[in-house]
């Protein structure tokens, strides 16, 4: 009998959900600073403070990767997203995205990855917006106690990245132990 044609999609649906929550709230989020604050408002009363001294919302162009990298190459790094997200596709069973905490790792890592790649298409450039001071300065993080600007597909990158690498230690973990007691 063969397979209904929804059976594939039933059996990503964490990831797809996933990767579309981090979607939609990074682009909903986006519009609104784009429609709200002026590019580079830095500071208030541009900025809105949310917690005065260490907490904005800022409005900033970041035309690079993380913390400005390798800015003015926007449409080298829109390629780089298409490419990772292909290898994603085609590598979906090494990666054991038939494994549910995997599917919820690569959904938040590719709702980001959306997000940001959009905002290079249309705008030239990604739109963040939270900006965190802190009271301490780490010369080759935060020099001036400011934290990189960053948005919701960031978070999403970050913590998929994050939770992929913890499990892929675990399962590491796991299959060391499971070779002892062989």
């Amino acid at each position: 009998m063969p397979k209904h044609p929804l059976s594939k999609l039933n059996r990503y649906r964490l990831l797809y959900v996933s990767a579309i929550v981090v979607f939609v709230l990074d682009q909903l989020t986006k519009a609104w600073i784009f429609n709200n604050l002026a590019l580079d408002s830095y500071y208030p009363p541009e900025a809105i403070t949310v917690i005065d001294g260490f907490f904005y919302i800022v409005h900033i162009g970041n035309e690079g990767a993380a913390w400005g990298m390798l800015s003015g190459y926007g449409g080298l790094l829109a390629l780089f997203a298409l490419i990772t997200l292909f290898a994603i596709y085609k590598l979906r069973h090494s990666l054991e995205l038939y494994r549910k905490p995997m599917q919820w790792a690569f959904g938040l890592l590719i709702g980001g990855i959306l997000g940001n790649m959009i905002d290079r298409l249309i705008h030239g450039h990604v739109i963040d917006f939270l900006d965190f001071h802190f009271p301490v300065n780490i010369p080759w993080i935060m020099p001036t106690g400011r934290y990189p600007s960053f948005n919701i597909a960031d978070c999403g990158i970050v913590i998929g990245t994050l939770i992929y690498l913890i499990l892929s230690f675990r399962s590491e973990s796991a299959q060391k132990a499971a070779r002892k007691n062989i």
